[in-house]
């Protein structure tokens, strides 16, 4: 070895604690994003935990249930038929679904919320003014009561079912877009009407 040489092991060995190499572990990862290990139903019953503990709402329902009316929410069915698979009424379900800030585009769509939110009316005088029952106008408060509650939070609980259900039925449509593709792609040009 050269003077320089040992002069930059010795600065070397000087900084590294008498240490001859230093080597960093790596990871092989893909992409940057963090997963979460966590099952889906593992998460769903997590943000459910989180909504009861920080709104204690009350409910008939036990966590797994609400984790059904969620489900069901995203698959498009309606309260009455997710009450149905429950052995639960339509109320119940909405009630939960407000409390879960699970609010869909058709549950105020015949009244401005934003003008019945602070309205001090009672639910009949509204429900005259806007030629809807006093049912309609409890149910349509509920809603607008839902939103604030969700807005007041960021979304934060609604984004997140969002990001297990919806996520997961994308996911599973993409998946079934690619097969159909693949299978267009692999059949172009055959013959396929064929008689034997």
């Amino acid at each position: 070895m050269n003077d320089k040489t040992e002069e930059l092991r010795d600065i070397f060995t000087d900084v590294t604690d008498g240490e001859e190499t230093i080597t960093e572990s790596q990871e092989n990862t893909r992409g940057s994003l963090e997963r979460d290990e966590r099952s889906d139903d593992e998460r769903l019953e997590s943000v459910v935990t989180q909504l009861r503990e920080r709104y204690e709402f009350e409910t008939p329902l036990e966590d797994e249930e609400l984790i059904a009316v969620a489900n069901g929410f995203y698959d498009g069915r309606d309260d009455a038929t997710i009450a149905a698979d429950l052995g639960s009424d339509a109320e119940t379900v909405f009630e939960a679904r407000m409390a879960l800030h699970l609010v869909g585009e058709d549950d105020a769509d015949e009244v401005d919320l934003v003008a019945i939110r602070d309205r001090e009316e009672d639910d009949e005088t509204l429900a005259e003014e806007y030629g809807v029952t006093a049912a309609d106008i409890r149910r349509f408060r509920r809603v607008a009561a839902a939103k604030d509650e969700s807005r007041a939070a960021n979304d934060r609980y609604r984004e997140e079912f969002d990001s297990i259900l919806a996520d997961a039925d994308l996911s599973a449509q993409m998946a079934t877009d690619v097969r159909e593709d693949g299978l267009e792609d692999a059949t172009e040009g055959m013959e396929t009407d064929v008689d034997f």
